[in-house]
């Protein structure tokens, strides 16, 4: 068997027998939405209740890399369809494209098979937790209140 190192093609063989490869689409899937997530500004794959679901998933350590994308897969082509959630302050199309571009190239070079379309919904766009709001103590002293801000 021929060791790979990651990314690197094998070297091309003489005299091999021939026969059919199949890619499942499992594994274009997979390809697809690790190439996706690699783009900044995607801040998850798939609608929200996958989201809850995913989250789920992660927590018990059974993370669902396929969610969001879906990939027909034919002989010589394929095409791809990756739904996702973006963070917010990224532009939309240029998110859109970035992702495109990712998900095309991962599969060409990794599959080998040509790329036909690569759709791109975004779903939503993720908003950070708004920052925690400083409250205020009162402490009683001798009939008189105070106000403190809390340590950080």
């Amino acid at each position: 068997m021929t060791e790979q190192s990651a990314g690197r093609p094998f070297p091309a063989l003489q005299d091999v027998p021939g026969g059919r490869t199949l890619i499942g689409d499992p594994a274009a899937v997979k390809i697809a939405a690790i190439a996706a997530r690699g783009v900044p500004g995607v801040y998850s794959l798939g609608a929200g209740s996958g989201r809850a679901l995913g989250a789920i998933r992660d927590a018990v350590g059974a993370n669902d890399l396929i969610h969001g994308v879906k990939v027909e897969v034919g002989q010589t082509q394929l095409a791809v369809d990756v739904s996702l959630v973006a963070e917010y302050g990224y532009a939309l199309n240029a998110l859109a494209d970035a992702v495109r571009v990712a998900v095309y190239e991962a599969l060409t070079e990794l599959v080998g098979l040509q790329v036909i379309e690569v759709n791109v919904e975004i779903l939503d766009v993720h908003l950070p937790p708004p920052a925690e709001p400083r409250t205020v103590e009162r402490l009683r002293t001798t009939g008189s209140t105070q106000l403190k801000q809390p340590a950080e």
